[in-house]
């Protein structure tokens, strides 16, 4: 029998649709990566990736969920070795004009996303890499970490299965209502 806690992580894993890694380009600060890596383990990520990163993420004291442990961690030396899953999409997270803005974007189903460093904006190698850039509408760049957690928590939102919020706080909250399966459909019968 699942504890609380165990119950309420397995019901995301199933409400959340798809896979996703999220990972950075040439991060120097080891608490902004520990930052990154504990929300990526807290939003259910599938992997966690570097690329040209002088820390080594193994050793990294600030995320105290241990998410390596949790989280596959893969560690690239340049955007050409990076190897992803097959039908993986990477998606760039850069502050420029012609990315799209993150709440009008539809996530893919299987994807990758990549930040920048601190200070920085990510690298022509890995933009050209990118199927699709995405920007978080804000006045100006934020932390990396935060950054990351933000574009996690817009994935959760579009791709799992919450009830939409209301547009005045006058409206009561309403349960999701379970999904009713139908019954089983034989293709090959003759009807």
């Amino acid at each position: 029998m699942p504890t609380a806690r165990q119950a309420v992580t397995l019901r995301n894993m199933k409400i959340n649709r798809g896979y996703f890694g999220i990972g950075v380009e040439g991060i120097s600060k080891p608490m902004n990566l520990g930052n990154l890596m504990r929300s990526a383990n807290a939003f259910g990520a599938h992997f966690f990736f570097t690329i040209n990163s002088p820390i080594n993420a193994s050793t990294n004291y600030s995320d105290t969920s241990d998410s390596n442990q949790h989280v596959p961690l893969w560690q690239y030396d340049s955007v050409a070795k990076l190897n992803l899953p097959e039908k993986c999409v990477l998606v760039g997270v850069e502050f420029s004009d012609s990315a799209q803005y993150l709440p009008t974007f539809p996530h893919p189903l299987s994807a990758a996303y990549i930040l920048g460093p601190e200070r920085g904006s990510l690298s022509n190698a890995v933009c050209e890499q990118c199927s699709h850039l995405v920007k978080i509408p804000t006045k100006f760049c934020v932390n990396v970490g935060v950054a990351g957690a933000i574009v996690m928590y817009d994935r959760m939102l579009s791709m799992g299965r919450f009830n939409s919020r209301s547009l005045n706080n006058q409206s009561s909250y309403k349960k999701t209502m379970p999904h009713i399966h139908g019954s089983p459909k034989n293709r090959n019968s003759q009807n």
